[in-house]
């Protein structure tokens, strides 16, 4: 597989950026890949208000990999809050998931926030649940911090539950940058 091209979106990219997010998340598709959040939540994964306003605020980007169709195949947002990175809004095609396209994006957001931005480290916030996935980011250097914060039950921009248990775990990185 060649090395995989990252640009960054703009707000044009909004409707394929839901629907890649969704994709990957929600629904049947979902569950061809490994993320799937399908048994979690249905609904929205994305609002396109908040992703097209993370495209062009100051101190974010939303990292785009696209197909040679030009289509999105995987995305990102990587942003600066509270003097570190903020990793989120990952998403790669259910069917290319397991490929190596997640770790190269992921890469890229980390360099981004190190090299770019000069930031000492990555948070990310993930649903204490997702056992694989906070396994996934283990595994590439971020540590759980025990530190919890609720999820936004009611607010349908970020899905309907299906369960009433749940709640995002920060995970965190160190660069070993000094800002």
């Amino acid at each position: 597989m060649p090395a995989p091209v990252f640009r960054t979106a703009t707000p044009v990219d909004v409707p394929a950026l839901v629907t890649l997010v969704t994709s990957a998340y929600r629904g049947e598709s979902s569950r061809s890949g490994w993320t799937t959040e399908a048994d979690l939540l249905d609904g929205a994964r994305i609002d396109p208000d908040v992703l097209a306003h993370d495209i062009v605020r100051a101190d974010s980007r939303v990292v785009v990999i696209d197909g040679d169709d030009g289509r999105p195949l995987a995305c990102a947002h990587v942003a600066i809050e509270d003097g570190v990175g903020y990793f989120g809004m990952f998403a790669v095609d259910p069917t290319l998931q397991g490929r190596g396209t997640g770790d190269a994006l992921l890469r890229e957001c980390e360099r981004i926030a190190r090299d770019e931005w000069r930031l000492p480290g990555m948070r990310m916030t993930v649903i204490d649940v997702r056992d694989a996935l906070i396994a996934f980011y283990v595994r590439r250097g971020y540590r759980r911090t025990g530190v919890h914060k609720p999820f936004p039950y009611g607010d349908t921009r970020f899905g309907n539950p299906r369960r009433d248990d749940l709640r995002f775990e920060v995970l965190e990185k160190t660069f070993g940058v000094t800002p």
